[in-house]
């Protein structure tokens, strides 16, 4: 008896995912807990599992698929199942044992699975050429792959000036949803950017003096991110209207800091927030970090972990941007874009000095903003960095 293979239940902020990847094809054996399918939602991917040891005896959604929170995506089957490699062997012992030759039966393309005849047709490859491992000989996903990549099917677009070759792959939800929100900010914001310029060094000599010690004490690295937060969190303060949002006709000013670090993953990029930065110490504040990002790069990032936040702080310093003007992320009225550390001649008490300086950009929402406080707020991220001695002592 079969049972239903549902999406997970989305939160609120969730209309609906897409069908990203199946993992298993009909008729597969499969062990409980073992992924199944990746569901790509606005902000996160999701993963669906097998109940029970088994086999999928029918899918319902295809890869591309759009789907709604709890919809049936499978019917799957409970029990063990032999695998079709084994299967498969014992088919070809039995047939060899009485006399005749060992065959693997080929599927017409129409009998394949829906995943299967998407990958035939996007590559281009013959069903009869594909050699299948599936059950009763079927063909899967990974066999159309791997014979792709022994003899790839791609014919050139032109050979006129050699081989031009294109691809074109359909745009992931979260690729799709970024677009929408940096297209409806520049379009429904009257956003502009300040710049100024920080010296680093005060900063990278207090963390070359202390780096060890305090990794030692807290087993986390001290890097500049922590100051920068710690920062920008003392200049919210001061300036509240850049802790701000704007809600239709309304101001809304929060009495909490809660400071996204945007990180770039494989999928794109994404905004994990840390709460109440302002109760957070230097160590927590690295230590959070640093486990967003590796959530990030694993996919795992939860929808809550990047729900909310007051303020963005963005380093594209990590690519190496000198400068550049970050989109503001709504309905925040305030980002702080951090840049590339270049040394650079510095004028210094009428001298010539050497000094490793940072490009600080402050994109606001002037709906909101003046530009003296957005410049003020600025001035003052500057100044504590500058001198991190005031920011340490809170003064």
């Amino acid at each position: 008896m079969s049972t239903e293979i549902k999406a997970p239940v989305f939160p609120e902020s969730v209309a609906d995912g897409t069908i990203a990847t199946w993992h298993k094809q009909v008729g597969e054996p499969i062990a409980r807990d073992e992924v199944i399918c990746d569901i790509e939602t606005d902000k996160v991917v999701l993963e669906v599992v097998a109940p029970a040891d088994g086999q999928l005896v029918q899918i319902v959604k295809d890869e591309g698929d759009t789907v709604l929170s709890s919809e049936v995506i499978a019917q799957f089957e409970a029990g063990a199942v032999a695998a079709p490699q084994e299967k498969r062997v014992e088919e070809e012992v039995a047939h060899t044992q009485a006399g005749a030759a060992p065959v693997v039966e080929r599927q017409p393309v129409q009998d394949q699975a829906p995943a299967v005849r998407k990958a035939l047709t996007e590559t281009g490859i013959e069903a009869s050429d594909v050699q299948g491992t599936g059950r009763g000989g079927r063909i899967t996903k990974e066999d159309v792959v791997n014979h792709q990549t022994v003899a790839p099917a791609t014919t050139p677009l032109s050979v006129a000036v050699g081989e031009r070759i294109e691809k074109r792959v359909p745009m992931t939800r979260l690729r799709k949803r970024v677009a929408e929100r940096l297209l409806s900010a520049t379009q429904q914001t009257a956003m502009l950017t300040t710049f100024n310029e920080v010296n680093m060094k005060p900063i990278m000599d207090l963390r070359q003096q202390y780096k060890d010690v305090f990794e030692k004490r807290h087993g986390v690295r001290l890097g500049f991110m922590s100051f920068f937060v710690k920062a920008v969190t003392e200049a919210l303060k001061r300036y509240p209207a850049v802790n701000a949002s704007i809600d239709g006709d309304d101001i809304v000013y929060h009495g909490f800091y809660d400071i996204g670090v945007a990180v770039s993953s494989e999928r794109g990029l994404v905004v994990p927030i840390l709460r109440d930065t302002d109760r957070m110490s230097y160590s927590e504040v690295e230590s959070n970090i640093r486990g967003y990002a590796a959530k990030a790069r694993d996919g795992k990032l939860s929808i809550e972990e990047m729900s909310g936040g007051t303020f963005t702080i963005t380093n594209g310093g990590t690519f190496g941007s000198l400068l550049s003007t970050p989109i503001l992320n709504q309905p925040q009225t305030g980002i702080l874009g951090m840049h590339k550390i270049q040394e650079r001649p510095m004028a210094v008490n009428g001298e010539v000095v050497i000094l490793p300086m940072m490009y600080l950009a402050l994109s606001y929402d002037h709906r909101m903003i003046d530009g003296k406080e957005a410049v003020g707020f600025l001035v003052t991220v500057k100044e504590l960095l500058e001198e991190p001695a005031k920011l340490i002592l809170d003064l």
